[in-house]
């Protein structure tokens, strides 16, 4: 797997709005070569000029001639990234990270995200269903604080009727005309009626959503080693020298950022974190 130790140009294919302050781009590399990464991995985008930032790749990992990637604006290279249009440029370092593991034959894949967090956990959904005879089912449980704050709405409505996945959403506050769930994703577990002998967890997302959704996944009985997740938030320098995103021994950006819970659940029971 190639990783550039220097920003590679890559184009801005197209650019979507997803909710007031999100946004998707479609990346293209100028060099025509893809950036083949695994589910789970993250780059370093660079707007020339303004600096660089770590972001998840949330595209389809299957078609890595398009480097997806869902960014909030909330500082100013997020914002510079956000602003970017069609036929800007912006570096891309990367690959970095662990991935999500492969589930065996036969799992049933539960997918928790929170927010943002469907991002990261999107390249590994289009993986499983990718591979759809080798799995059982395939969850997909999503919240948000709002319905104006859900990502990927269309493709959310397109999976809902898919028979190849099950997907539930809710929200913490309701708007007019919402018709979905009101509550919070760990509930959505209690709900899904899952073996826990079969089933493999992933989850993204705000920390406290992740803290009680593993407590929910192990609660029904599911082995805290199948159980993973993404602390993608915690990340700046992508090799572990600034010291951001340490937690304890460990540096989120070069052991992470997917962890097995029992590997980073001492961390992220602290409260303040």
């Amino acid at each position: 797997m190639r990783r550039a130790t220097v920003p590679a140009p890559f184009a801005v294919a197209s650019a979507r709005q997803e909710t007031e302050d999100t946004w998707t781009l479609d990346l293209t590399a100028e060099t025509g070569e893809p950036l083949d990464f695994a589910p789970g991995q993250f780059t370093m985008l660079y707007v020339f000029g303004v600096g660089e930032v770590p972001i998840s790749v949330s595209g389809d990992p299957a078609e890595p001639q398009t480097l997806v990637h869902t960014v909030r604006a909330v500082g100013a290279v997020t914002r510079a990234v956000c602003a970017a249009g069609a036929g800007d440029r912006l570096g891309v370092r990367g690959p970095f990270g662990s991935a999500w593991p492969q589930p065996e034959q036969g799992s049933d894949v539960v997918f928790v995200a929170g927010g943002l967090g469907l991002a990261p956990l999107r390249p590994a959904i289009y993986a499983a269903l990718g591979e759809r005879e080798r799995y059982g089912r395939v969850i997909v449980l999503y919240g948000g604080r709002t319905p104006d704050q859900l990502l990927y709405r269309e493709e959310l409505d397109r999976w809902r009727v898919s028979d190849e996945l099950e997907v539930e959403v809710t929200v913490d506050a309701a708007e007019p005309g919402w018709r979905g769930r009101v509550g919070v994703v760990p509930k959505l577990l209690d709900r899904a009626g899952l073996d826990p002998r079969t089933s493999l967890v992933l989850a993204c997302g705000p920390e406290v959503m992740m803290r009680y959704s593993v407590e929910a996944a192990v609660g029904l009985g599911i082995a805290s080693e199948r159980v993973f997740v993404s602390l993608e938030r915690n990340m700046r320098c992508a090799v572990g020298h600034c010291g951001h995103c340490q937690l304890g021994g460990t540096f989120v950006c070069r052991d992470g950022p997917v962890f097995a819970w029992p590997a980073i659940s001492r961390e992220l029971g602290v409260r303040e974190l």
